[in-house]
């Protein structure tokens, strides 16, 4: 296959890269965001969002097994429903992934400016300097990038787990009780907010060309990483909102960025979280912009996007057009300056791109399909749910930028025609 990528990564490096794509905004910011809309029954969002995100894994998962090339949803949307749909799928995945990169850098930035007491104003700045610095390590190919990744995911697993372990004895009974879920609007937007925060799975399966026996590896990474991602969420949840209530975290989230950090009763918690919040948005960032270049990639190689996406470097290890397109999306949008705004933007594309991935799954014939096909149905459903409740200017800007998408596509495929007459 033109410009194929080279298959070097085994499970344990798949899980390690999942957990980095997962770890890091969504627990270090998106629970903050999503007090401030469902107040304390955001605990129980997290959970819902985490069974939702669950399902999806799954048909991921056989899905990955079963097309292992780059690309994910793009390539099995397209080859499983239609060319159309497997187009709204990329597009979708690329207008929330580079969201989400863009979150992690301005919550890198507000971890950062909370450990060290710069001022405000270097919010941008520091930003887009992680951004470029985490695109000078992806330039540099995948392997180098999966062993920074797997002692930067390892760090913030145990700050994490120490979190939990010094803030238990402060949680109130009171805070929560009042998470038990109350089924109305704000409850079910927090959980499409926190469902956003789960989708790093879907690295594993963009990057199943790179993977050795993808049909075994794939598969059993996503489920490990999706077990050991739930749990973590759940415990953070219980001891942010348990021990100074959805109100101040919240708050928190709005004027630093750095939730967790006023959740941390201790000084020197504080001061750890701190640094794993900066290490982990790292490591998401890292993982995000492989991701995201990955279906650039494979969108240009079937000419979705200019055809020199589809280029890659000597060695076969990075796709370094892709790569700086990418890098440029994620450093525009950083410039919003604003982790609400890029995260709500990122839950209605991508709740679109897993209600195809599910949709793809309905669709594999009986000896592909690895798990029952209600599991499919069912997150196909929740994803349309869930999407309802998010706020409709983020639907507006969502199909203003599905609609230039299309017309690039269209002039893209105008101009390969006329190639082809001439």
């Amino acid at each position: 296959m033109e410009g194929s990528l080279r298959r070097q990564l085994g499970t344990t490096a798949a899980v390690l890269l999942g957990l980095g794509s997962i770890v890091g905004t969504g627990v270090f910011v998106s629970i903050g965001i999503a007090a401030g809309v469902a107040g304390p029954s955001v605990v129980s969002a997290v959970a819902a969002a985490g069974l939702v995100a669950a399902a999806n894994g799954l048909s991921s998962a056989q899905l990955a097994a079963a097309h292992p090339v780059s690309g994910g949803t793009y390539v099995y949307a397209g080859r499983l429903l239609s060319p159309g749909w497997g187009f709204v799928a990329g597009w979708m995945f690329l207008g929330a992934k580079t969201a989400s990169a863009a979150t992690a850098a301005l919550g890198f930035s507000g971890y950062l400016l909370a450990a060290t007491g710069w001022p405000p104003g270097w919010h941008r700045f520091i930003a887009l300097g992680i951004v470029a610095l985490v695109g000078a390590a992806v330039l540099r190919g995948i392997r180098r990038s999966a062993t920074v990744n797997g002692v930067l995911v390892g760090f913030v697993i145990v700050a994490l787990g120490m979190f939990v372990v010094a803030g238990i004895a402060d949680v109130s009974r009171p805070n929560i009780a009042a998470a038990a879920p109350t089924l109305t609007g704000s409850w079910f937007e927090a959980a499409a907010l926190m469902f956003v925060a789960y989708t790093g799975y879907g690295r594993i399966a963009t990057l199943g060309e790179e993977v050795r026996d993808p049909v075994r590896t794939i598969p059993r990474a996503i489920v490990t990483t999706m077990a050991i991602t739930i749990a973590l969420y759940g415990l953070v949840a219980v001891v942010a909102i348990g021990s100074i209530g959805a109100a101040v975290l919240a708050a928190a989230t709005e004027t630093s960025t750095a939730p967790l950090v006023a959740a941390a009763g201790h000084p020197g918690v504080a001061r750890l979280v701190e640094v794993a919040a900066i290490v982990a948005m790292a490591s998401v960032l890292l993982n995000l912009v492989l991701g995201v270049s990955r279906v650039v990639l494979a969108m240009g190689r079937e000419g979705d996007l200019p055809h020199r996406m589809a280029a890659v470097d000597a060695t076969g290890t990075t796709p370094v057009p892709a790569t700086v397109a990418t890098l440029a999306a994620v450093a525009g949008l950083t410039l919003i300056g604003n982790v609400t705004t890029t995260w709500t933007f990122s839950a209605v594309t991508v709740l679109i791109y897993y209600t195809l991935t599910n949709l793809a799954a309905l669709r594999l014939r009986p000896e592909q399909r690895r798990f029952p096909r209600w599991i499919a149905a069912g997150g196909a459903a929740a994803c349309l749910g869930l999407a309802v409740f998010v706020e409709p200017l983020v639907w507006l800007a969502t199909g203003l930028l599905l609609a230039g998408g299309f017309g690039l596509r269209a002039v893209l495929h105008r101009r390969t025609t006329a190639r082809g007459t001439q």
